[in-house]
């Protein structure tokens, strides 16, 4: 019997995902969560084969909360679900160490696949994804590029940027500037945009 904890913010999809895989003969849910802080705890308690997680999830998102449970129970496998298929976030999701990637509109019967494949050790990704993600350019921001653009989307100035990131204010325009011409983008709303579009933020 493969042991899955399922979190999922929606509760009409949570319970939806549920019920369909109460009728898979060999996967049974051992656990539910709401939001990506109660993941970590309740991988601990019931220590699933697979943590099947919506990457959209309040508080603490699914990638954050894969990476917890990868460093520290790594023999728990992740399958990450979500609505978009944006290939940053593919990238992002493999640079995580995740074991499994597909869309939430994907067949039941394909969802029950994947969740085999991941606790069986391999690496599931939906096919469409994968080329999208293939076809889609890298990054082409920095690392801290990439962390101050984060910060503004959050609605943070340059000012509170500096602050958390130990910059001068000065600093942290350059990096906003150098990112809205990398991204080739009107203005740093629009950069913003591009950036999460693509799934890199």
């Amino acid at each position: 019997m493969i042991r899955v904890l399922l979190a999922e913010d929606m509760h009409m999809v949570r319970g939806a995902l549920v019920a369909l895989l109460d009728l898979e003969p060999d996967i049974e849910v051992v656990a539910e969560v709401e939001s990506g802080d109660q993941i970590l705890a309740m991988v601990q308690k019931h220590l699933p084969d697979v943590a099947v997680i919506d990457i959209d999830l309040p508080v603490l998102d699914g990638l954050t909360a894969a990476g917890t449970i990868r460093a520290t129970l790594p023999a728990v496998r992740t399958l990450m679900l979500t609505s978009l298929a944006r290939p940053g976030t593919l990238r992002r999701a493999l640079a995580t160490g995740v074991d499994g990637f597909i869309l939430k509109d994907a067949p039941p019967a394909e969802l029950a696949a994947a969740i085999r494949d991941v606790a069986r050790g391999r690496r599931v990704v939906d096919s469409q994804f994968a080329l999208a993600a293939w076809d889609h350019g890298d990054c082409p921001l920095t690392d801290r590029e990439l962390g101050v653009l984060r910060l503004a989307a959050d609605g943070a100035d340059t000012s509170d940027i500096a602050r958390t990131l130990s910059l001068s204010v000065g600093t942290v325009r350059n990096y906003l500037t150098t990112s809205v011409t990398k991204l080739n983008a009107r203005n740093r709303v629009d950069a913003i945009r591009i950036a999460a579009e693509s799934g890199w933020i």
